[in-house]
């Protein structure tokens, strides 16, 4: 009948300019695609050269490559027979685009460039790239002439126009054209184009992933039609993680789902849909020409089908219910999948994590154990790649991971460094999490370098400070407490480098940070101490989601050690103990509550708030709770506190980013390091509101 086709997207994880590595990925993807009989494969955005590259796109080099890449994939037997859709930067009258360059049996279809740009969040697509800004139009396109020798063509159709094959017409979105309010797909859902396809780049952020689902069913809800989405996944090269999720769609209705956090390197879903689903869907709903007049798009006409005229008895996929991780499970498995990401392809050997038996360190211990967790389960179901990952991570070509805490052994080193203001309690908190994840544990005595240290100052200036509650002043109190921080810091990089060379073994160890969003926020760390690390996965998480996430780690991975954590409060551990019990808490340091800090983050953040608007909603949102010269003291405190140390964000160590109101300097929160600290003009508009 010639009425059923088969589609297939994917999600694949591609690293910025590895260009070898992409091509395979992506090959192996149509491979895939075709061996499930699917006629049409959609890929992420950018794929050849990786969403990542930032300003390598300034460079011709990367144009260049591209296109050699893409030379590669015409003469493939590989992609015959199957219409490839990829992405790759394309220049054009010497303005550089984000496209799409659609491909059959060696000649181009068409080159879709991106109308409309995602330049939000870590976005800063207009920085490299500028918008199709004429839609329903196409120019002719000279190609260079190494794809001149393989297509026979010297011009191709550049521009928004739509597929039009024997059986069907397809038309193209790209990532945050999805998310716009004139998404391109409503113009051509209502010009006939009834398979859509979505190219895209979407980062993972806790609580996420429904909002991308209930766009594509929404898409075709409105006016029916078939929706394949593609992202891609893993960590392409820097803070984000980009987290799968290709779906596929008909007429609102989820049909075929990819997984959100996976080891896989390619994943491909396809589906088998009906055509006249479709066509009966809009019959009843759909009457555009009497309710909206509009340019027609431009149609290419391809002499191909989709579907074949054989196909009665081919069986059509089903509706799929969606289910969500909870933001637990996502703190598990997102940063997990990162840091394996980041190990693999950074060449170091394993993690050292300074272990202080608190929420935030044991947090990135459980990150590094649910990865072994992951790459142990990986191995299990036959993924040759990560197998062959972990035995030149530990150099031994017959290893196999069966048991997370065995492998957790090899690739991870945790250190207890303790000082004389360190408790019993939290030394034994560490010491038993790490026996239960099975991590390579040390205990480290830091009194004699931090001695050493105010020791060459002494001989120098002829004074030794003193702590607070031994007479010393607020100054001496906060030198002795960031020294101590410092020298942690100095040795966790010691051990780090040279841990594998003093057991005989090669390589070296990354260290891992474990500095919370919030304590970011206010400033709460010293600069250069063990907030210093080569990565932290847990620098994008709010100190309560953490507290959430150590309970479901104590429930699914049985350690019951963190239950102890748990219980405990907060704190440095950079005061004299007070009879041996701990004195200094972070709450009380800081002079508000976690709770309030993430409120606060989210409206600092989120919802755009200066001072004044800040406590202009809080008077509201903590009436039940604080007066309103209790918020206007709590708003002040924490701009002080905020600007006073935004300096140290411009050295903060790279995070996964996970939360959206995260105050990372490198793209994501971009404001001055250098304030007036008073806000005095601000802090009168709220007294006079008091």
């Amino acid at each position: 009948m010639g009425r059923k086709v088969t589609v297939a997207t994917c999600s694949l994880n591609q690293w910025a300019l590895d260009f070898d590595g992409n091509v395979l990925r992506i090959l192996k993807s149509i491979e895939i695609a075709k061996a499930s009989g699917a006629k049409y494969r959609l890929g992420p955005e950018l794929e050849i050269c990786g969403y990542g590259c930032a300003d390598h796109f300034y460079e011709s080099d990367t144009l260049l490559h591209c296109f050699q890449v893409l030379k590669q994939l015409l003469e493939s037997p590989v992609t015959q027979d199957i219409i490839c859709d990829v992405g790759m930067p394309v220049m054009h009258h010497n303005v550089r685009y984000n496209c799409r360059v659609l491909f059959l049996n060696k000649k181009i279809l068409l080159i879709r460039p991106k109308m409309l740009l995602a330049n939000h969040g870590n976005n800063r697509e207009f920085r490299w790239f500028s918008a199709w800004s004429q839609p329903r139009h196409i120019e002719e396109y000279f190609l260079p002439r190494m794809i001149q020798d393989v297509t026979g063509q010297v011009t191709v159709p550049f521009g928004d126009a739509v597929l039009s094959t024997k059986d069907t017409c397809i038309g193209s979105e790209i990532c945050a054209e999805l998310w716009n309010a004139r998404s391109p797909h409503v113009d051509m859902g209502l010009d006939g184009v009834e398979i859509f396809t979505n190219s895209s780049a979407s980062y993972h952020e806790l609580r996420k992933a429904d909002q991308r689902v209930n766009l594509v069913k929404s898409a075709t809800t409105k006016s029916g039609g078939i929706y394949l989405f593609a992202n891609q996944k893993g960590c392409d090269g820097d803070r984000l993680y980009y987290d799968g999720c290709s779906m596929i769609a008909i007429n609102g209705d989820i049909v075929a789902q990819g997984k959100q956090f996976s080891l896989d390197d390619v994943e491909v879903i396809t589906a088998t849909l009906d055509l006249e689903d479709v066509r009966s869907y809009r019959g009843e709903r759909c009457h555009p020409h009497m309710e909206y007049e509009h340019k027609p798009y431009q149609r290419i006409k391809v002499d191909f089908s989709l579907s074949d005229c054989k196909d009665i008895f081919l069986p059509t996929h089903q509706l799929v219910e969606w289910v969500f991780h909870s933001p637990e499970e996502e703190i598990s498995l997102g940063p997990a999948c990162w840091l394996w990401d980041y190990l693999r392809r950074s060449g170091q050997a394993g993690f050292l994590l300074p272990l202080s038996g608190g929420v935030d360190s044991s947090s990135s211990a459980c990150i590094v154990y649910s990865m072994c967790v992951q790459v142990c389960q990986a191995v299990r179901d036959g993924n040759a790649q990560v197998l062959e990952d972990v035995q030149r991570l530990v150099c031994d070509a017959s290893y196999r991971p069966e048991e997370p805490r065995e492998m957790c052994g090899r690739l991870f080193t945790t250190c207890y460094m303790a000082s004389e203001n360190s408790s019993e309690d939290t030394r034994n908190r560490a010491k038993e999490l790490a026996a239960q994840i099975g991590s390579n544990h040390l205990n480290i005595n830091i009194d004699m370098a931090v001695k050493g240290m105010l020791g060459i100052f002494s001989m120098v200036m002829g004074k030794w400070p003193k702590f607070r509650v031994n007479g010393g002043s607020s100054r001496e109190n906060l030198a002795l407490q960031n020294v101590q921080a410092r020298v942690r810091m100095i040795l966790a990089y010691l051990f780090a480098q040279l841990c594998l060379w003093a057991q005989g073994k090669p390589g070296g160890l990354l260290v891992l940070g474990s500095a919370n969003v919030d304590e970011s926020l206010t400033g709460y760390f010293t600069k250069y101490d063990c907030s210093s690390a080569d990565i932290n996965p847990i620098g994008g998480v709010s100190k309560m989601d953490l507290k959430r996430f150590l309970q479901y780690c104590a429930e699914h991975f049985r350690l019951t050690a963190l239950k102890s954590v748990l219980a405990a409060p907060p704190t440095a551990e950079l005061e004299p103990l007070t009879e041996g019990q701990v004195s200094q808490t972070d709450e009380a340091d800081m002079g508000m509550t976690y709770s309030e800090l993430s409120v606060i983050g989210r409206l600092r953040k989120i919802s755009k708030c200066g001072a004044y608007s800040m406590f202009c909603k809080l008077i509201h949102s903590w009436r039940e709770t604080c007066s309103p010269s209790q918020v206007a003291a709590k708003v002040k405190h924490f701009f002080k506190m905020y600007s006073v140390n935004r300096h140290k964000m411009t050295t903060v160590t790279p995070s996964y980013h996970a939360e959206s109101y995260g105050p990372d300097d490198n793209r994501f929160d971009l404001r001055p390091f250098l304030y007036n600290t008073r806000w005095s003009w601000q802090f009168r508009c709220i007294d006079h509101e008091v």
